[in-house]
């Protein structure tokens, strides 16, 4: 008979924000977790080694790789993060985005059936396409991304509001903007740039870099993350996670050469075609609620970075 209180599976599981809340949830005793991922782009060295974790190679696609797992651990909590991820890779396989559609119908399938108590959803900002009006509002600011990402996100959200609708599934659904921190893989801008100026490489920007960024430390992400699961806030509701101080993509550079003491040079390439939105920022009053404090400034969380490598 299992000790734990709270069975709890994170799709995704390798990768940098569920690996980071898998290490978060497996500090207390009381939660027993599975991770599951096909390595795509998940790391097995991001894997927490705790006694009440348990890694399981799997393909969330694939109804009968996760249907074995759902149906012998009778879970209570879902956190679905499993997703193709990265501006670039998504931009350039389309199909194999438009494929996590399946991950999505398995997950809420197999919860309803199987007894999950609620299910939380990774989302993104990317949902918002390039914004009408800033700061972004959950329930005020349209969503009109077409790319493909972005549209099955969207439909994500769809998914999770339907089930509830239909069968009573709960759900949490977060709104990810870019978020940072020591696990991350240089797929992305922050860690990219970490990366280059570490090593005095050239950092290279598209076009003139005065895109706006805002950037989240994982840890006020994870903050309130495990509010919204130990206290029920937020229950069938959508929430934005990041940061609302704006930067641009030069200042970033500029700012991460300057804290690793760095000779690299920055380097404008011609802006990309797509995928690049010039504006992002959410409004995160639901995030200030949840954590009751202000969010880590960008020059502490890249110091924390560093610290960590």
């Amino acid at each position: 008979m299992s000790t734990y209180r709270r069975n709890i599976l994170i799709t995704g599981g390798a990768g940098f924000i569920p690996a980071s809340l898998a290490e978060r949830l497996a500090e207390d005793p009381d939660n027993f977790l599975v991770l599951v991922d096909n390595f795509l782009t998940g790391r097995k060295e991001n894997i927490p080694q705790r006694d009440n974790v348990k890694f399981i190679k799997c393909d969330v696609n694939v109804y009968n790789d996760i249907a074995p797992i759902m149906t012998a651990y009778k879970f209570d909590y879902v956190f679905h993060y499993a997703a193709v991820v990265g501006v670039k890779r998504t931009l350039d396989n389309p199909v194999m985005v438009l494929d996590d559609i399946k991950g999505i119908e398995n997950i809420l399938n197999l919860s309803k059936s199987t007894g999950v108590k609620r299910v939380f959803y990774s989302s993104s900002s990317e949902v918002y396409g390039e914004p009408v009006h800033l700061p972004q509002h959950e329930v005020t600011t349209p969503l009109n991304s077409r790319l493909p990402y972005a549209i099955v996100k969207n439909l994500g959200e769809a998914y999770c509001k339907s089930f509830y609708q239909e069968y009573g599934l709960e759900y949490t659904i977060f709104r990810f903007f870019n978020t940072y921190g020591p696990l991350q893989s240089t797929d992305f801008v922050m860690s990219k740039f970490i990366s280059a100026a570490k090593q005095n490489k050239d950092i290279t920007v598209y076009g003139e870099g005065n895109q706006t960024r805002t950037f989240c430390f994982i840890d006020d992400n994870l903050d309130a993350t495990v509010k919204c699961l130990y206290e029920d806030k937020h229950v069938n509701d959508v929430v934005n996670l990041g940061n609302d101080k704006i930067v641009t993509i030069l200042e970033l550079a500029e700012t991460i050469v300057k804290l690793t003491g760095s000779t690299s040079k920055i380097v404008h390439l011609p802006p990309l075609e797509e995928g690049d939105m010039t504006r992002r920022q959410p409004d995160i009053e639901k995030m200030r609620n949840l954590l009751g404090r202000d969010l880590l400034p960008l020059e502490e969380g890249i110091n924390r970075v560093l610290e960590s490598r």
